[in-house]
């Protein structure tokens, strides 16, 4: 990723570019170490399509934490499927993190 995210929506929707993209390497380094894995496996991803930011909570330019409520479609197989989770954030060293997030309903 060329720049670095200023707000948590901003982190949010480079990941999502991430995981679009496949590229493993971004989403580590943007996942906090306290809850980052070892590694991120791929090979099984669905094909990404759309982003839908449903809401955020702080993560500007001026907090240090942050939640980003979104919706991610992905075609997986022959059918659409959606993504719904309320992501935590937090900016550390001037950095934004990606912390955890809980799975909702759509």
């Amino acid at each position: 990723m060329p720049n670095e995210p200023q707000t948590a929506e901003e982190l949010m929707r480079s990941r999502f570019q991430a995981f679009r993209d496949g590229d493993a390497e971004w989403l580590l380094r943007t996942w906090h170490p306290s809850t980052r894995p070892a590694a991120v496996e791929l090979a099984e991803n669905p094909a990404w399509r759309a982003l839908q930011i449903v809401d955020t909570i702080g993560g500007g330019t001026d907090d240090n934490d942050g939640i980003v409520e979104f919706r991610a479609t992905y075609r997986a197989g022959e059918g659409i499927g959606i993504l719904h989770e309320r992501s935590r954030f937090v900016r550390e060293g001037g950095r934004w993190f990606y912390v955890d997030g809980d799975i909702r309903d759509s």
